[in-house]
């Protein structure tokens, strides 16, 4: 298997091959692998292909789909799959929140005795998105301390998980934070001479990282109160999508709101949902 980087660089990637890819990323978690990613495919196989020092990408696929490579298919669906996220992306999900949604809530629950607060991040990459979505909330429910608030943050990814769970990011990636966020939910640090930041006790004592497959069956029910799933559904077919969006909706607590990214749209699914404003829907 031993080869140089130049027979790798090099090395063609077949319609055939492309499209054992594509077919069995498709069949594993809903990945609308079309020509038009075919350069991005190619990418991310040749880094694996570095890796595991293989000269063809017929030998790689061969391997990433035997018994024996079963390992390795996990890690060619974490290289397929990995996208990329930042704190507070797509700032007005998280000021719908804030001026209408979450004031709203609070009225609906504040007066029981079980005050529940559940949220669902659907495809939370590196972990920006549940961070930021518990920030939000920490902010911005005056008696946060009286409610049981719980964000569930899920990835088909296993190794962008882990990069979640360890919640650690360089100053680049928390340039969107205030300095009063950075002071109070990050814990600045030394990796080898960078600094860096950690996401809080506080702020990771409320989300769980758990691994999920959006594809396959969810080991809950709900209900959830919020339900974020942006810039994921792109990645899927139409039928795809309208499955998706239906199985949100049993999850969702009866005027819940689901977000989804800008550059998605419910246009031509059936669903229980009405319009809030763009990318933001609440049900019925």
């Amino acid at each position: 298997m031993n080869t140089s980087s130049q027979n790798i660089h090099s090395a063609e990637l077949s319609e055939k091959d492309f499209q054992r890819v594509s077919n069995v990323i498709y069949k594993h978690c809903g990945i609308d692998l079309n020509d038009g990613k075919k350069t991005l495919v190619r990418t991310r196989l040749v880094k694996r292909m570095r890796v595991l020092k293989f000269d063809s990408f017929k030998k790689y696929i061969d391997f990433a789909l035997s018994d024996a490579g079963n390992h390795e298919f996990f890690s060619l669906v974490d290289s397929i799959s990995t996208n990329l996220t930042s704190f507070f992306r797509e700032k007005n999900h998280f000021q719908y929140l804030i001026d209408q949604f979450l004031p709203k809530l609070q009225k609906k629950k504040g007066g029981l005795s079980d005050r529940k607060i559940r949220v669902w991040s659907a495809g939370c990459s590196s972990g920006e998105e549940p961070y930021s979505l518990a920030i939000t909330l920490i902010e911005n429910i005056p008696d946060y301390q009286k409610w049981d608030v719980k964000i569930l943050a899920s990835d088909v990814s296993t190794q962008i998980l882990d990069r979640a769970k360890q919640g650690t990011y360089d100053q680049a990636r928390v340039k969107p934070l205030t300095a009063e966020q950075k002071r109070r939910f990050l814990v600045p640090n030394n990796i080898e001479g960078e600094k860096v930041y950690q996401a809080s006790r506080e702020l990771q004592s409320i989300i769980s990282f758990r691994y999920l497959n959006l594809m396959k069956e969810w080991p809950f029910n709900g209900p959830f109160d919020i339900i974020f799933c942006r810039n994921v559904m792109i990645y899927f077919d139409k039928p795809t999508q309208a499955r998706l969006v239906e199985r949100f909706g049993k999850c969702l607590a009866k005027k819940g709101v689901l977000c989804i990214g800008h550059s998605e749209s419910l246009a031509g699914i059936n669903h229980q949902y009405h319009f809030a404003q763009p990318a933001t829907y609440i049900k019925e």
